[in-house]
């Protein structure tokens, strides 16, 4: 069966009236419910500061109040951003037979491949945003049949961003784990050390003429442990502050990052995972290339022993991850 891509339905909209599906309730649309005219501007770190105290603050202090942040001098050269932004952009120009190769099987409960559709479609009401997922670490993990062939430099491409990531998230694991007292090593380790995953997914939401009726991604939060974000220069990342909607203000050439659940999880609520969703546009093709890191399948999150006692019980039950992963989806109470 032939499943319609919202790039499809973009090009065949143009001007006209776009497909019930899609349009949300009047209490999620961005253009009655984002505040305008003011720009979150979330903090910036600057990682090549020498002042390692500082930075572990900085990390701590913006996990705990924000549960998001943008990392400048961050060490990955630009162009390796300019050519992983390159390739996706590429792939999603394909003909549309040829992406169709990379798709995910029909009934698979994977995430891996190329799709539309999500679990977090809520009310039959559809995302304007197609994607692309697939495991970019560890090794014994890739699938490379949803790696796209076409452009023909797109493994070399990804797997050299995924060098220097890892480099990134280690580093940013480092200084989550001091701002919690803890050794520097301890919180990787109990996340489960090199073994996590490292799910690469390209967001592609094309333009549509009706761009304050819809969302390309809906509110919610990662179940990573953290989330690595490129964006291109098109504005739509929102995040949630008091309860409103506010665009999160790019910074030139920084790294987006999300906390999520698994890092609540661990850190026994000190961290808190950030609600977000995403706009489209009228004009421009917005992409964004997050790396979700996250536990596997079987590991066990839960508080970190060292953070728990009498005075701060653990606030979250310890379960394997892809028990947690199926009541979240299925909105079952945890």
């Amino acid at each position: 069966m032939e499943v319609l891509r919202v790039q499809t339905v973009a090009y065949q909209s143009k001007d006209a009236a776009i497909p019930a599906m899609f349009v949300r309730a009047e209490t999620e649309q961005p253009g009655t419910t984002t505040v305008h005219g003011v720009k979150l501007e979330v903090p910036i770190i600057d990682f090549s500061n020498p002042d390692k105290v500082k930075v572990e603050r900085e990390v701590m202090e913006a996990s705990r109040d924000w549960g998001m942040f943008q990392i400048v001098n961050h060490d990955i050269p630009s162009h390796v951003i300019q050519k992983l932004q390159s390739v996706g952009k590429e792939f999603f120009e394909l003909p549309q037979e040829e992406k169709e190769v990379y798709a995910k099987p029909t009934g698979s409960d994977s995430l891996e491949g190329y799709g539309t559709k999500l679990q977090k479609e809520v009310n039959g009401k559809k995302g304007w945003v197609d994607h692309l997922f697939h495991i970019v670490w560890p090794p014994s993990s890739i699938n490379y049949r949803f790696w796209p062939n076409n452009p023909a430099s797109y493994r070399e491409v990804n797997e050299e961003y995924g060098r220097y990531l890892r480099e990134v998230a280690d580093k940013l694991f480092r200084n989550m784990s001091l701002g919690l007292g803890l050794e520097e090593h301890e919180l990787k380790e109990a996340a489960g050390g090199d073994d996590m995953i490292h799910l690469l997914k390209i967001n592609y939401y094309p333009p549509c003429p009706c761009p304050d009726l819809v969302l390309g991604v809906p509110p919610h939060t990662d179940m990573s442990f953290v989330t690595i974000l490129v964006p291109n220069e098109v504005q739509g990342l929102q995040a949630s502050r008091n309860g409103h909607w506010y665009d999160v203000k790019y910074v030139p050439n920084a790294l987006v990052v999300h906390i999520g659940d698994q890092m609540e999880i661990l850190s026994n609520g000190k961290y808190k995972s950030v609600l977000h969703r995403t706009t489209v546009n009228k004009e421009e093709t917005r992409m964004s290339w997050p790396v979700f890191i996250e536990p596997r399948e079987e590991h066990e999150v839960g508080p970190h022993p060292k953070l728990v006692n009498q005075e701060n019980p653990p606030k979250y039950k310890t379960k394997k991850y892809k028990d947690y992963a199926y009541c979240k989806l299925n909105k079952i109470p945890q």
